[in-house]
């Protein structure tokens, strides 16, 4: 008899250690929401039910067949712990199904086409005109070629530690900048690195592509590339172990540079599973692993990243395809519009949105406007501004430099003399930048190419002014007043250039002299107060005009 005792403890022991290696694995929310949840019940009731009819073989199932021993089962004859645990799984499997579909956008059309509220906003009001400060010139993938050459002049780190592939486009001290963590190169690294944490992470300005490798007094201790408790995922489960995080966390700086995970928790609202949106957010200091929980509206201002990109183009699919029902969008899909395939960032009042293009589902080459949203906030804004759609216009802007074989990145959307204008990057096929492109949004057409950015909009706003859009006149620029520093005559491929610097200005003004309006720049020297009429450059500004 105490054997038989100490044998069910055994058992009962070695049942719980299973239990808790699988949530250690797979560190599963303990929340009716979350599919880990029912995962985890699932496979608690079928180890059971396997047990008990394992026993129940054991004991006295056994038949005579042809002088063969085999296994007879009959539910009806099966035990009361077996019937029970059959029940009880086929219990779940029905509460599951019929959650799952009562959750979907067939039951609850109008509900998920509710989960967004859209602004509908005028162009020229919210999108100013054009600040080459803010433009961000880069996308992911040259991000990350930048980030790895300077990760590769890095000969203290560089056998120890490897670029992470998190690249957040974030806003910080009022610029665009993308940002990842470091991670260790392998499990052996890690053993290695593992008590001082990661030392570093990469910080690339996106408008000057300048590109730098942040050494902190205290390493990364919780991170992606953690193995066991200071794995963020699981330092987030244990202390929090109700709350179902996104997908997605991202790794973020405060304007002080000290580097956070923030992890966004999902809101599940309609039924069990559906309707998902952002109701709280944990902010984790990735260097101590101090945590901070803050509901979705008490987020501080300087997080830039709260709702993923992904989510945030779900949720205006649901708005723009469910709007007359869901058996509207499959059959009639009369007013049905979608987002098109594809987004990029803006850097606006100090957040970061996502912008991407809005199009009919029918499949066409044009988009009916496009939208941006908030990825702190879950604002949306909606403009209408027909014109080509995205695709259409990298096909254009590519046309134009098919000789060398560049391929466009996702556009921007800029304002350009209160024209909506595309603005893209042409690579080539190393993935560097070479050149620019600026397409108009109506006359996908009119495009403009060049080495620069600058270049690139001078010979658009030339083209706008061919077609009659803009006209000399237009004042395109900024203006300054102040006193000559210093002035200096340099010739650069054959033409004569005057460079200027003003009494307490850091910034250089470039004159042309090949603009012959330009030429009154001989009357001034040294010390005499001046009016310049510019266009703003990273530095170096284009003089425009003379007062």
């Amino acid at each position: 008899m105490k054997k038989k005792i100490i044998g069910k403890i055994i058992i009962c022991l070695a049942g719980l250690l299973a239990l808790f290696v699988y949530y250690y694995v797979t560190i599963p929310a303990i929340n009716i929401h979350s599919t880990g949840t029912w995962g985890a019940l699932f496979l608690l009731v079928l180890l059971l039910l396997s047990f008990c009819i394992f026993r129940q073989f054991k004991k006295d199932r056994q038949t005579v067949v042809e002088g063969e021993n085999i296994f007879r089962f009959n539910l009806k004859e099966s035990s009361l712990a077996v019937k029970a645990l059959a029940g009880l799984l086929i219990l779940l499997g029905l509460v599951y199904l019929t959650g799952a579909l009562l959750s979907s956008p067939f039951f609850n059309a109008a509900k998920y086409q509710r989960l967004l509220s859209i602004e509908e906003r005028e162009f020229t009001d919210d999108i100013k005109q054009v600040d080459y400060k803010t433009i961000p010139l880069l996308d992911k993938e040259s991000a990350s070629l930048l980030g790895n050459r300077k990760m590769g002049s890095m000969v203290d780190m560089v056998s120890q530690f490897e670029v992470s592939g998190d690249y957040a486009q974030i806003n910080y001290q009022g610029k665009p900048v993308r940002v990842t963590p470091l991670t260790y190169a392998s499990p052996i690294k890690w053993l290695t690195n593992q008590k001082n944490g990661i030392p570093a992470y990469i910080l690339i300005d996106m408008t000057t592509q300048n590109t730098e490798c942040v050494k902190l007094s205290e390493g990364i201790r919780y991170s992606k590339g953690e193995y066991f408790n200071r794995n963020i995922y699981r330092h987030l489960r244990f202390r929090y172990p109700t709350y179902i995080f996104d997908e997605q966390i991202f790794f973020e700086i405060d304007e002080e540079g000290t580097p956070y995970w923030v992890c966004p928790v999902k809101k599940f609202n309609i039924g069990l599973f559906g309707g998902q949106t952002i109701g709280r957010v944990v902010l984790c200091n990735a260097q101590t692993g101090e945590c901070v929980d803050y509901a979705v509206t008490d987020v501080p201002a300087w997080i830039d990243k709260v709702y993923s990109a992904d989510l945030l183009i779900q949720l205006y699919d649901y708005s723009g395809i469910l709007k007359h029902g869901f058996w509207n969008s499959v059959l009639g899909q009369k007013d049905c519009l979608q987002s098109t395939n594809g987004y990029n960032y803006i850097a606006l009042e100090d957040d970061v949105w996502v912008y991407t293009g809005i199009t009919s589902v029918s499949g066409d080459q044009s988009n009916v406007g496009f939208v941006l949203m908030n990825q702190r906030t879950m604002e949306t804004r909606s403009y209408k501004v027909e014109g080509a759609i995205e695709d259409s216009a990298m096909s254009s802007a590519e046309g134009q430099v098919q000789n060398l074989g560049y391929c466009a990145t996702f556009p921007l959307l800029l304002n350009i003399a209160d024209e909506p204008t595309y603005f893209m990057a042409l690579k080539d096929g190393a993935g560097l930048v070479k050149k620019y492109a600026m397409v108009n949004v109506q006359k996908y057409q009119w495009v403009a190419i060049g080495d620069t950015v600058q270049e690139c909009e001078k010979n658009y706003t030339e083209l706008l002014n061919t077609n009659g859009i803009v006209s000399n006149s237009l004042d395109m620029g900024k203006s300054v007043t102040g006193k000559i520093e210093n002035i200096s005559p340099v010739v650069l491929e054959g033409n004569t250039h005057y460079y200027i610097c003003l009494e307490n200005k850091e910034d250089i003004y470039d004159i042309d002299m090949s603009d012959a309006d330009l030429i009154q720049i001989i009357r001034y020297q040294a010390g005499d107060t001046i009016t310049i009429e510019y266009l703003e450059g990273y530095g170096l500004h284009e003089v425009r005009g003379i007062k």
